[in-house]
């Protein structure tokens, strides 16, 4: 048995990788699926498609490789994060469709929370903010809106989970409810410093906390899969969040290694080590991984919209057909004209923490077309990184160690990494394999089964494809990031 399955359950689609016992990529399947939007600012997916599309890519991933499920040693899971589950413990069938992490329906009530005084102690313990991106809002809003969902699960006939745990409880056929530490940094229930779950704060939302799953380290024993999905069960290895997953795939294992995601939105990781650095700068402190029971910190930037501007473009617009278009209108825009795009579509994330901001657009004349509203989207992604950037720097004095390691889709684009390395004024550097968020997964199933070695040595392994080195001078770095954050101030005043 030398592969691993990584399934990768993301914002849009489902994907299934297997990788050899070199971690290289050898079979993949991938299978979008709908988005719902039932009112403004709500975003929802049927929970039934996510399971269906991760079992369908794994079936595809594995027909490729023309072995059959025998010469797979383990799965790895790793998943978009906050989005939230609720199911019957009974049919297995969710009761609501999962409210994804963009989702904002919860802003009135972290509102009050907050004017009642309760972010401090939540920060502290949970290191989050109070914001509708987190689950136990989320979480609430279901069981006070589903008719008999609150008495359903005070009788322990329901079970919430991040989209991880849905996962596992699927494959195993329902003998497993768990989740692994980093998920659960994410759901503002978490206490972080003392890795359990935190009863006064589940009091405080008024969350039953027999609706939670058991806490596990990320590589760790999840169960077996039902025989009959793959022919076989197949042990479920290693569990980590998206982010967290790819801030193993870069092998950013040493404290001051910083890595950025860039999908539907652009995710910052800082390994802090064994310190859990509170944010004086509205960032998040959050779990990197847990291994051995040891656990790995990391100040993280969340941007809402990254990737998600270009398929604004495609379908918003209508000026694209697709992603790859944007980089020769790029090139091609016109340099007179200096368009800047807050693409607050869904709120801003961090720094700003602002819900309500909606997006905008400044520096229109007459003359702006489809190549300047291009590259004013592909630049709004590097103005948003170094927010984060800044940020770090400021919550940190041994903050990150100058290169800045990318992976996701949007690093494709070669004008796009060139520009976040100008407005940096930092190295970018993007690795062989972009797949970094299943290369994760794999990893940490991998390392539990002893087909993988330590971190140590798999860190010397990475592998640079290509590094972008800044070209823009000083002077137009600083006013050009001084014009993007007057954008912002106008964005949230006007908001």
């Amino acid at each position: 048995m030398n592969h691993i399955l990584a399934i990768d359950q993301g914002t849009t689609s489902s994907r299934a990788i297997l990788f050899d016992e070199g971690l290289k990529p050898v079979a993949a399947a991938q299978e979008e699926f709908p988005q719902h939007f039932p009112a403004s600012g709500w975003v929802e997916h049927d929970a039934s498609d996510l399971w269906s599309t991760v079992a369908a890519t794994a079936r595809a991933a594995i027909e490729k490789l023309g072995q059959g499920a025998a010469g797979i040693a383990a799965i790895g899971i790793t998943n978009q994060r906050e989005t939230t589950v609720l199911w019957d413990r009974g049919t297995g069938r969710a009761i609501h469709r999962a409210i994804v992490w963009q989702d904002r329906r919860t802003a009135d009530l972290c509102e009050v929370l907050k004017k009642q005084g309760h972010e401090a102690m939540i920060s502290a313990r949970t290191g989050l903010l109070l914001d509708p991106y987190f689950s136990g809002t989320k979480l609430k809003w279901l069981l006070e809106n589903i008719e008999g969902a609150r008495a359903r699960a005070q009788a322990g006939e329901l079970a919430f989970g991040t989209v991880d745990s849905w996962l596992i409880w699927n494959l195993t056929g329902g003998r497993v409810h768990a989740t692994d530490a980093t998920n659960a940094a994410r759901t503002l229930l978490y206490n972080i410093a003392e890795n359990r779950w935190d009863e006064e704060i589940c009091a405080l939302l008024d969350i039953p906390m027999q609706l939670l799953p058991e806490v596990r380290d990320s590589a760790d024993d999840f169960g077996v899969t039902r025989a009959d999905l793959f022919g076989r069960e197949i042990p479920i290895r290693g569990v980590a969040g998206d982010q967290q997953a790819a801030t193993v795939g870069q092998a950013c294992f040493r404290p001051g290694m910083m890595k950025s995601t860039y999908g539907t939105g652009c995710f910052a990781l800082l390994n802090t080590g064994d310190q859990m650095v509170p944010s004086q700068n509205r960032l998040l402190t959050t779990i990197a991984y847990r291994l051995d029971g040891q656990t790995t910190y990391a100040l993280e930037g969340s941007i809402f919209i990254a990737g998600a501007v270009v398929q604004w473009l495609r379908d918003g617009l209508r000026i694209i057909r697709n992603a790859a278009e944007t980089q020769p209108l790029a090139q091609a825009a016109d340099d007179a004209q200096d368009l800047v795009l807050v693409p607050a579509f869904t709120g801003l994330g961090a720094p700003y923490w602002r819900p309500e901001t909606r997006g905008a657009i400044f520096g229109l004349t007459r003359n702006s077309g489809p190549e300047e509203f291009a590259r004013a989207a592909l630049e709004s992604v590097g103005f948003q990184t170094r927010d984060l950037q800044e940020a770090m720097r400021a919550d940190w004095d041994a903050a990150a160690e100058g290169v800045l390691r990318v992976d996701g889709g949007m690093v494709a684009s070669d004008w796009t990494m060139q520009f976040l390395s100008d407005i940096l004024g930092a190295p970018v550097d993007r690795p062989e394999v972009t797949e970094t968020t299943a290369l994760g997964a794999a990893y940490l199933a991998g390392l539990r089964v002893d087909l993988y070695p330590r971190p140590e040595v798999i860190a010397g392994r990475w592998a640079l494809e290509r590094r972008f080195e800044p070209r823009m001078d000083a002077a137009t770095r600083d006013a050009r990031y001084a014009r993007w954050k007057r954008a912002v101030a106008a964005a949230m005043q006007v908001s």
